[in-house]
């Protein structure tokens, strides 16, 4: 299976500092399908070479079961160039690239880089051209910024992440033009667990593939709202027996070729759950 299949499986990643040891070793133990190691917005200036070091023994020491990526310093940074240097053999099974905001100059940091890349939309500029950055050969999925994007555009999102659909919305249709997963952006309320569900059931509804994540108390409930529930595994198994072929009435339904289709996807994702 290739990498673009593996990552449309994943139900959740967690981003996890480079310099908490403490976090990347218990993060082996999660019930994740993706671990990204982050260089970039969690770790201070005066950190980063020791970030990189970090995460390389850690991605070396391997995450059994789970996809690895690595998230570099944005293209701009003064700190990119070294996350390069750094990564040249890093057994990262992805990059994550912030704040790409067009394809112009990805070949090149792809060209230094080991594996394909997770591309971040962050910004208007990037929404504008996200349809272009997802069909990059490079690029194998696209994740949502949303604390950049609200930020840079001035949105002020609702409970309900009013104004932010158009955003995230754009994001799922780029990266499903390319065939590629979406991944929603992280939610920063970590108490409000009900409105963290609601959260993941509205991504989902969207059509993201999985959730970026920052705490492991958001775990379980992205892979629930994420993964094939039971009632949706049988209604898939029912569907997919009562097919004949053709258009035909099901369940005071009409079903054709493509939800067949799609019920044997949704049974795929819950044998072959995670990254792994």
């Amino acid at each position: 299976m290739n990498l673009v299949e593996r990552l449309k499986r994943v139900r959740t990643a967690l981003y996890v500092p480079a310099i908490n040891a403490r976090a990347l070793e218990k993060a082996r133990a999660l019930p994740i399908d993706m671990l990204i190691i982050d260089l970039e917005d969690a770790v201070p200036a005066d950190r980063k070479a020791e970030a990189r070091s970090a995460a390389l023994a850690e991605v070396a020491a391997g995450f059994p079961g789970k996809l690895v990526a690595i998230r570099l310093n944005g293209i701009g940074s003064s700190d990119l160039e070294a996350d390069l240097d750094a990564c040249l053999h890093a057994q990262a099974d992805a990059f994550v690239l912030p704040k790409v905001e067009s394809t112009k100059g990805l070949d090149p940091i792809l060209a230094r880089l080991p594996s394909p890349m997770l591309a971040m939309i962050e910004g208007p500029a990037g929404l504008y051209q996200a349809r272009d950055i997802a069909a990059h050969h490079g690029v194998v999925g696209l994740i949502a910024g949303v604390n950049d994007i609200c930020a840079d555009i001035g949105i002020k999102p609702g409970p309900q992440r009013q104004g932010l659909e158009l955003a995230l919305q754009t994001i799922v249709m780029a990266a499903a033009s390319a065939g590629k997963p979406a991944f929603d952006g992280v939610c920063n309320r970590l108490d409000d667990m009900d409105g963290y569900e609601a959260e993941c059931a509205q991504g989902r509804c969207y059509g993201f593939t999985g959730k970026t994540l920052i705490h492991p108390n958001q775990i379980a409930i992205a892979n629930a709202v994420f993964g094939p529930s039971a009632q949706e595994l049988a209604e898939a198994e029912a569907l997919i027996a009562a097919a004949t072929g053709g258009a035909q009435r099901h369940e005071g339904k009409m079903i054709e070729s493509m939800h067949v289709e799609e019920a044997r996807r949704t049974i795929e994702r819950a044998r072959h759950g995670t990254g792994s």
